[in-house]
């Protein structure tokens, strides 16, 4: 056999193994945000095609866009976040920083100031936190999934309606793009626009009942700045986390990023917040516990206005417990779950629900139908992913005014966090593990550890 027909045989053979794994012709993802970009590279190879529609203009740089006015907000991907993306992206950490993206040691860098303890002891656990403005992420994953080839991107598409056979099953779209309406076809669509109005239209369509939904009303308001601070060489950290007290809910976060500049995000609970003034930007940041932030926006220099955003309440729609789903229908990221973003959770867990998808894709490849009940199989397995994010949004109760229905069991939930917090205050065992629990890394159940137990419960004693 010559070189050119072995490798000619070698390709058809390649091709084979690429066909095999195969789930489907064509695929569809709504929304082109973190969650609907990662989506579309992960079945792009399970799918001979995969396109993906956006409301928005994209820009060609990373700049905030229309749809997303809390862009401009600071973001975190914490690190289980980050572990997942670079399962689809492996060069991503490399790209980011090339982007312009700053490294920070978590728990040294990062001060953390919590009520209590203020400041957290600064701890080297041996990981690190990626800080980047939300548009610079965005550019480098949206310029790192169109580079597959069967990956279609279209901005300034606006989707109408899915489209029903006569089984109730979901075989496609229609959108207008560029004033004419269009129709397309495919055997999956993923509803990753946050809001999920689609999906909602479409069970009312089928007659199957909405979900119910959870929501713990915090009423958050932000206020982000972009600042150049000052080379103070008393400074020992590289970014800061100020969690607000109950009787305040006032907090604040200031981290780097690209340009050798810095985002300062101010926030209130309730109807208090920022203002978006500098002077009385800086003057909100004066009344927080310490004078950390405070002191680092006094002496910083602007690089523009004040953004505001505000957030009313983190939701869950209990998808799970739907008798009956769309069969080529799948809803992500916030359509299912959006948490209060000062926990910083949601691009992870958005990340984490993809993680999941990959595995029960992975288990389908090969199967006669490959794509019956993925929905109904999707919800149940995510649970384990929302349990954690969603019980510290849970966290947002202990504000008077938070709206919806507290926990049975609260008041000993946060009389038992509180000494937690004191006793990891104190051990640097317990130190790291929650801050793995805190970045999804691992389970809170390993908190229960009955060694952690006796000295939480042994600090509850104390302070009685």
């Amino acid at each position: 056999m010559s070189g050119r027909t072995k490798a000619r045989a070698h390709r058809l053979f390649l091709m084979e193994i690429a066909m095999s794994s195969l789930l489907g012709t064509h695929a569809i993802v709504i929304g082109a945000g973190i969650g609907g970009l990662a989506t579309a590279k992960l079945l792009s190879s399970y799918f001979a095609k995969v396109t993906v529609l956006e409301r928005d203009a994209l820009p060609d740089r990373a700049e905030p866009r229309v749809g997303t006015p809390h862009c401009r907000q600071a973001h975190v991907l914490l690190k289980a976040g980050l572990q997942e993306l670079l399962n689809l992206y492996p060069e991503l950490e490399r790209e980011l920083e090339l982007a312009g993206a700053v490294r920070a040691r978590t728990a040294v860098d990062i001060l953390i100031e919590t009520p209590g303890i203020d400041p957290w002891p600064q701890r080297d656990f041996g990981f690190d936190t990626l800080c980047m403005t939300r548009p610079l992420l965005e550019f480098v994953v949206r310029s790192m999934t169109t580079k597959e080839a069967n990956i279609d991107l279209q901005p300034q598409c606006r989707v109408t309606k899915l489209r029903l056979s006569a089984d109730q099953r979901v075989t496609g779209l229609t959108y207008e793009q560029a004033g004419a309406a269009r129709e397309i076809t495919a055997e999956l669509i993923v509803d990753a626009s946050s809001r999920g109005n689609m999906t909602l239209e479409t069970l009312d369509a089928c007659g199957i009942p909405r979900p119910d939904e959870m929501d713990i009303g915090v009423d958050i308001a932000y206020g982000t700045g972009l600042f150049r601070l000052s080379e103070n060489a008393s400074r020992s950290w590289r970014g800061v986390i100020h969690r607000p007290a109950a009787a305040s809910g006032r907090g604040g976060f200031v981290f780097p990023c690209e340009n050798e500049s810095w985002q300062v995000t101010l926030n209130g609970m309730h109807g208090d917040g920022p203002p978006e003034d500098l002077p009385g930007f800086i003057a909100f940041a004066k009344t927080f516990r310490t004078s950390t932030i405070y002191g680092a926006l006094n002496e910083a220099t602007p690089l523009g206005v004040i953004h505001r955003f505000a957030f009313p309440s983190s939701r869950r729609r209990r998808f799970e417990a739907l008798t009956a789903f769309p069969h080529g229908l799948l809803p992500i990221g916030d359509v299912i779950c959006r948490f209060n973003p000062a926990f910083g959770q949601g691009m992870t867990v958005a990340a984490q629900e993809i993680g999941v998808l990959r595995r029960l894709l992975d288990e389908q490849v090969g199967a006669t139908a490959p794509l019956e009940g993925l929905a109904s199989a999707f919800f149940k397995a995510i649970q384990n992913v929302l349990a954690a994010p969603w019980s510290l949004a849970e966290s947002d109760f202990m504000y008077e005014k938070t709206r919806g229905a507290r926990p049975a069991d609260f008041a000993q939930r946060m009389q038992f966090s509180g000494a937690l917090m004191r006793v990891a205050a104190q051990d640097a065992r317990v130190h790291r593990l929650l801050t793995e629990v805190n970045h999804l890394m691992a389970s809170p159940t390993l908190l229960r550890d009955p060694e952690i137990v006796r000295k939480v419960s042994a600090q509850m004693a104390a302070s009685t």
